[in-house]
């Protein structure tokens, strides 16, 4: 055991420091759902919240050579509860990231994908 805390649990703590909570993580497979609160006075999803989730999963990917990600589908919730939208972001581009894939390329991508 290496002392290290469970990935959601850093995860959590990581965003919590952002104005993100995560109130879910599942993972199955290749696919991670989570879902987050934001206390965010808008109605749908920013890319900023976008951008502090998945900068927080890439630099936890760093740190820990035995994870990679994986495909992440994410929605963001308001503190009542209630849906503001969702987005993912495929294996796929996580593997490509810095190699064929630009950050530019990447963060359009992820960004198509909100809804």
């Amino acid at each position: 055991m290496t002392g290290e805390r469970p990935l959601a649990e850093t995860l959590e703590n990581r965003l919590m420091g952002q104005g993100i909570y995560l109130t879910d993580w599942d993972r199955e497979g290749s696919v991670v759902d989570l879902e987050y609160e934001t206390v965010a006075d808008v109605p749908s999803v920013t890319s900023h919240e976008v951008g502090v989730v998945v900068r927080t999963v890439l630099e936890i990917a760093d740190e820990r050579e035995e994870w990679t990600p994986v495909t992440l589908e994410a929605t963001s919730k308001t503190t009542d509860g209630d849906v503001r939208g969702t987005w993912h972001v495929d294996a796929d581009w996580f593997d490509r990231l810095y190699d064929d894939l630009s950050e530019i390329e990447f963060s359009q991508r992820v960004l198509e994908t909100v809804e």
